[in-house]
């Protein structure tokens, strides 16, 4: 069979795969924005002696349904927690594959411009890849460093930090491979902000509770900034993973 034909029927099936598993993430990231956003005091008092900071009542899909917060954790946890992480990693897995194929593997038509910068193909593979792993490490060490406790002050280094990896990558790569490793890299960010970040704060938090500490609530700080950081990062990631269909965007000057 023709390796043109298998590589078509290939990138639909990751395009479509990395579609439905980003809606389940990005999905269920804006539902508990939204969550935390909209809490209410317990309308119950014995909610609030039992430590529940807040709660949200809602109907849909003809029912009624109630999510409460509590504002460390429960007096005692229940056999089964779900968490969120899975819709993360399997978005990021079924994306890097497909930036493989098409723009790795595809890189002398996607990637590369000569008239931006005459790269051969491993270079160019090399550079990507180099940027999505400098993408996190810059953004976890300024997060970690004393700009991360101020929100405003970090926010405004973020968005000057997005702007210059987005001058750059538009003085290596042509302009759809330009705009989507801008969206890769801040993709991969979201997913490691999951993986090293939230998800390590929340066991954490679970083992004190098992424990019988007292959970340190910085765990749960740094995870809430780390996930509102990851729903304004959704909006330009987004656009730049749509922006490869429209030429008037990554084609101009």
């Amino acid at each position: 069979m023709d390796a043109a034909f298998l590589a078509e029927w290939l990138n639909i099936v990751l395009r479509w795969a990395h579609m439905i598993v980003g809606i389940a993430w990005i999905g269920a990231s804006f539902y508990f924005i939204w969550l935390d956003n909209h809490l209410k005091p317990p309308l119950d008092p014995a909610d609030s002696a039992k430590g529940i900071g807040g709660e949200v009542w809602a109907v849909h899909g003809g029912g009624f349904y109630t999510a409460k917060k509590f504002t460390l954790a429960p007096e005692r946890l229940p056999p089964e927690l779900h968490w969120f992480k899975w819709e993360a990693y399997t978005t990021l897995i079924t994306g890097f594959f497909l930036l493989c194929l098409v723009y790795y593997w595809g890189a002398e038509v996607a990637l590369i411009d000569p008239t931006v910068m005459p790269l051969d193909k491993w270079e160019a593979i090399a550079i990507g890849l180099a940027f999505l792993v400098a993408g996190w490490l810059f953004y976890d060490w300024i997060c970690r460093s004393a700009f991360g406790e101020d929100d405003a002050l970090l926010g405004g280094l973020l968005m000057i930090y997005c702007a210059f990896a987005a001058w750059a990558l538009c003085h290596l790569f042509s302009g759809r491979g330009a705009y989507l490793h801008f969206g890769a890299m801040l993709g991969v960010v979201m997913v490691l902000n999951v993986y090293f970040v939230i998800i390590p704060g929340q066991k954490e938090l679970v083992k004190a509770k098992q424990e019988g500490r007292k959970p340190d609530p910085r765990y749960g700080e740094m995870g809430r900034q780390r996930s509102v950081h990851n729903t304004y990062f959704t909006l330009p990631v987004l656009f730049t993973m749509i922006s490869n269909h429209y030429a008037g965007l990554y084609g101009h000057e």
